[in-house]
């Protein structure tokens, strides 16, 4: 009976659930995390929506001054207009030109920049050779060059070269200035692989291609990710090269828009020009909503690390 007696208590603290004791979701201090978020997210998210609302007006609701209010009258005219014949100078067929332009652009320079950028990114962190320390500082250095500084050289190399005011000049411009930083992720990327696994595929016998096909290409998708992003928003949100580099029958989307908004012809029309901006931003929305995942992972594994 003793013995009994005084195990019963160290058995009921031995099965007493261990650890810390859960935190209530309504703590005072989530509530100020979340008062905290919730204001940020009003911040950013409420000029998105006054364009979105504006977009689906018709000019005279908009002439009432409620900026704020939903439309009264759901109307997607602005966005016809804005596609197919808002004025962009001497030519009346809105953005669809621009578009197709800026569709033009992207892809070629996203793919060879990140082919480029991965080879060159995979080649420095994994197969080192004398001098290759001396290139990766080159483009490090390359990665934070002002742009400005460099648009009248290059301006000059596009012209020996007849490139210039072509469409596949703006493209080796933005494969080239994309270059340094995509081979900095891609470099900092491959260098977080085991170094187990590479030499274990060069014992087996793959060589240079072999190992980049095959091992570190179908364990890259993130970084890929990552690399498509920014290259997409960077090259189809882009101005400057492409209204110095292209001549108005190829001027890209954002460079079109600028034409549609700062146009001091006629009336103003803000449903117009607040849908025109909405079409010019869809295509990185989208690209990163359906990647937003994969983004963040490439990110926390090794995308930025030194």
């Amino acid at each position: 009976m003793t013995d009994a007696s005084a195990t019963t208590p160290l058995d009921l603290n031995a099965n007493a659930p261990r650890g810390q004791k859960p935190k209530k979701r309504f703590a005072p201090r989530n509530i100020m995390l979340y008062a905290t978020l919730f204001v940020f997210a009003v911040y950013y998210a409420l000029p998105l929506y006054v364009m979105i609302v504006t977009s689906l007006k018709g000019m005279p609701e908009i002439r009432l001054g409620n900026v704020f209010g939903p439309p009264l009258e759901v109307t997607f005219q602005p966005w016809v207009k804005a596609w197919s014949e808002a004025c962009t100078g001497i030519n009346c067929d809105g953005l669809s030109r621009g578009f197709w332009n800026s569709v033009q652009i992207l892809i070629p320079s996203v793919v060879i920049s990140i082919a480029v950028a991965s080879v060159n990114g995979y080649a420095l962190s994994n197969w080192r050779f004398k001098g290759s320390e001396i290139f990766y500082n080159i483009l490090i250095i390359g990665a934070f060059i002002p742009y400005q500084v460099m648009l009248y050289p290059i301006a000059i190399i596009l012209r020996e070269l007849n490139l210039f005011g072509t469409l596949g000049g703006l493209v080796m411009v933005h494969t080239i200035f994309g270059m340094p930083i995509l081979t900095l992720l891609f470099r900092n990327y491959f260098a977080s692989v085991p170094e187990e696994l590479f030499k274990a595929a060069r014992v087996d016998g793959a060589g240079f291609w072999g190992i980049y096909f095959r091992i570190m290409l179908p364990m890259s998708l993130p970084i890929f990710v990552v690399a498509i992003i920014l290259q997409v928003t960077g090259i189809w949100n882009d101005f400057l090269f492409g209204v110095i580099y292209t001549k108005p029958d190829i001027y890209p989307m954002t460079v079109q828009l600028n034409n549609i908004v700062n146009s001091v012809q006629g009336v103003k029309e803000y449903n117009v020009n607040m849908a025109a901006t909405l079409i010019t931003g869809l295509v990185p929305l989208v690209i990163y909503f359906a990647s937003g995942k994969l983004f963040v992972r490439g990110i926390a594994a090794g995308a930025v690390k030194g």
